[in-house]
């Protein structure tokens, strides 16, 4: 928990409308800083007040700002007032008038919390956009991570002559950093393939509304269309891409470009071909080009015969307008993207910087630096 040694104004809740928003002025003269714009319902002043009493009251003159204020201790007064830009930016600027400094909420998350993990944690949670990805988060939020980097380092300590153990525990966390980096940024599943397949109804079915153009005419898909959306708990980004073939058409070749670009940073790859047409060398040789892929072959409910390559084992076949096989689909999605789920109070490293840091200790481990590993692992408790 930071001390104070000026006073400061942070903005608690999210910017935009709202009911209520929370600020946090803090500094060895909050109280007094408070008072000179708060008129109080009653006749005591804010001051005289218990500490953690809630008092009503209003903000300033022509016009008042109708506000609750609470001193949680003598240096630490929250304002709470209406949502949206408006009032909120008004008392801000009252007080930064009165020399203060206004800070941003990060700082204050990270000016709060007892280590570096749980202020990161907690400014993840902020950005968690399903309760699965909160849960983990949670969990670090909650001690797992620290605990286990905690762990390593006393193996250090109590080991250093076999450092093997050591890697191997570090290893682990880094096996579910790319789990850890998209709790709050989704992954990433691309739909690509030759055109008229089908891949805007399956983007369509997957997420569950209609947000890609469907016609039945090759080419209608010239950009790459994205939605988000959630599978089994994990955020997701759906990404619709341009059908697969030359063209003559500047603005469909870009398309496919583009597409092929999506295809090859995507975290999981849906390679789509029509069942109801026969099979061509030109589909194996995609085959063969994208080996990691989920192969979908899409519209069974048309297809007179079995088009399908004989050696794709991992194959989905669906239908669209039937909705046969995109449970299946949604099933291999989740496994490609997460093959273990981890669980309850699993450590997991899940920013950019700790990864960097587990990286820099398996490094030093590899060079038999024992004392370098540890200043990293270190570090990263103190700069997660």
């Amino acid at each position: 928990m930071k001390r104070c040694t000026e006073t400061t104004v942070a903005m608690l809740t999210p910017p935009g409308r709202g009911a209520v928003a929370v600020l946090s002025v803090e500094g060895p003269q909050a109280s007094e800083l408070v008072q000179s714009f708060f008129r109080p319902q009653g006749m005591s002043s804010l001051i005289d007040r218990p500490l953690m009493r809630i008092v009503y009251g209003r903000w300033g003159s022509d016009p008042a700002e109708d506000v609750i204020v609470c001193r949680r201790n003598e240096q630490c007064v929250e304002v709470h007032c209406h949502g949206g830009q408006s009032a909120m930016r008004r008392i801000i600027d009252d007080l930064l008038n009165r020399d203060s400094r206004e800070e941003s909420w990060h700082h204050w998350v990270a000016g709060h919390e007892s280590s570096a993990i749980r202020a990161a944690a907690r400014q993840e949670l902020a950005r968690a956009t399903t309760a699965r990805s909160a849960e983990i988060l949670l969990d670090q939020f909650d001690g797992a991570l620290e605990a286990a980097v905690r762990g390593i380092v006393q193996l250090i300590e109590e080991r250093c002559d076999d450092l093997s153990a050591v890697a191997a525990r570090i290893e682990i966390l880094l096996d579910r950093a790319p789990l850890g980096l998209h709790l709050t940024q989704p992954w990433r599943v691309v739909v690509a393939g030759p055109p008229n397949v089908g891949k805007s109804s399956l983007v369509n079915a997957l997420v569950g509304y209609q947000r890609t153009i469907v016609f039945d005419q090759p080419g209608t898909t010239r950009d790459v269309v994205t939605a988000l959306t959630a599978l089994s708990g994990w955020p997701i980004e759906f990404c619709d891409t341009a059908g697969w073939r030359n063209s003559n058409d500047p603005l469909e070749t870009a398309g496919v470009q583009r597409a092929m670009q999506q295809a090859g940073t995507a975290d999981c790859l849906l390679l789509m071909f029509d069942l109801s047409q026969p099979w061509t060398n030109e589909q194996q040789q995609l085959v063969d080009q994208w080996p990691q892929a989920i192969i979908v072959h899409n519209k069974c409910d048309l297809a007179k015969a079995d088009h399908r390559a004989k050696d794709e084992e991992t194959s989905v076949v669906t239908s669209t307008i039937t909705g046969e096989g995109i449970d299946l689909l949604t099933r291999k999605i989740v496994q490609h993207l997460v093959p273990i789920d981890p669980a309850p109070r699993t450590a997991v490293p899940f920013t950019v910087a700790q990864v960097e840091r587990l990286q820099a200790a398996t490094a030093a481990l590899k060079a038999v630096d024992a004392p370098a590993a540890r200043r990293h692992l270190l570090a990263l408790l103190a700069s997660a």
